[in-house]
C-alpha cells in the first residue's frame, strides 16, 4: 500500500525517506543502518518503514465494484 506520511504512534513524518530506504535497502544495505543514516531513530517510525509491504500495484489490477 501507499506508506504513512506520519508515524501512527508518534506523528513524525517519515513518508519522505521510505523510497530512498527502499532503494538502499534493495542495494544490499543493512537496513538497520540506514535507517540510522535517515535520522530514523524511534523504534515506532522504524517499525513503519521497516515493516512496511508495496503491494499497491497487484491491487490496482481488479476493477473497482459498481
Amino acid at each position: 500500500m501507499i506508506v504513512p506520511v506520519r508515524c501512527f504512534s508518534c506523528g513524525s513524518v517519515i513518508g519522505g525517506a521510505y523510497e530512498k530506504f527502499k532503494e538502499r535497502v534493495s542495494k544490499g544495505e543493512d537496513g538497520e543502518k540506514v535507517l540510522d543514516d535517515l535520522h530514523i531513530k524511534k523504534y515506532c517510525c522504524r517499525r513503519m518503514l521497516f515493516s512496511h509491504v508495496d503491494f499497491i500495484d497487484e491491487i490496482m489490477i481488479y476493477k473497482s465494484l459498481k
